[in-house]
């Protein structure tokens, strides 16, 4: 595993732009709401960190990681510079993992092409709760941040003209 040994989290900050005027969404997934809710802590405070107004951060909930397509296409008719798409899909003993990890990225996939406003993907699809533990705040750093400075880049991409 590539990230075996590592904390993926780190970036440099002074790469990342002011985020002041920046309006942006964030549609969380409940289930597997332990590490959904630390990967959303994650992505707010380094909002905040980049001064992102508290004001400009909304959150919408959804049931389940299938159903943030919808949720991201409803928050994209806001009109916000960028959406963040947040969920965790752990590996049963059924096919569902596969259908559903599909039909997200898919779903995702096509919001960006078909919209002007970026949806970034930060949608966990591990073996075991452990893996999601790690990579949420544990020892492979936390997923929400890194989404959060994605969707940074992809609003200053989005602002070039």
């Amino acid at each position: 595993m590539a990230t075996a040994l590592s904390n993926l989290s780190a970036y440099n900050s002074e790469a990342i732009p002011d985020g002041t005027p920046f309006i942006i969404h964030l549609v969380v997934s409940q289930w597997n709401e332990s590490i959904t809710s630390s990967l959303l802590d994650g992505a707010i405070t380094t909002l905040l960190k980049h001064k992102v107004q508290e004001s400009n951060i909304k959150v919408w909930n959804v049931p389940g990681s299938f159903e943030l397509i919808y949720g991201a296409k409803k928050a994209q008719s806001y009109n916000p510079d960028a959406v963040i798409v947040i969920g965790s899909v752990i590996q049963g003993q059924t096919k569902h993992f596969d259908f559903v990890c599909q039909a997200v990225s898919q779903g995702v996939k096509d919001l960006n092409v078909l919209s002007k406003v970026p949806v970034v993907f930060c949608v966990l699809t591990d073996n075991t709760l452990e893996q999601a533990q790690d990579r949420s705040g544990g020892k492979h750093g936390n997923k929400g941040v890194e989404a959060a400075v994605a969707a940074m880049q992809m609003i200053a991409l989005r602002k070039v003209p």
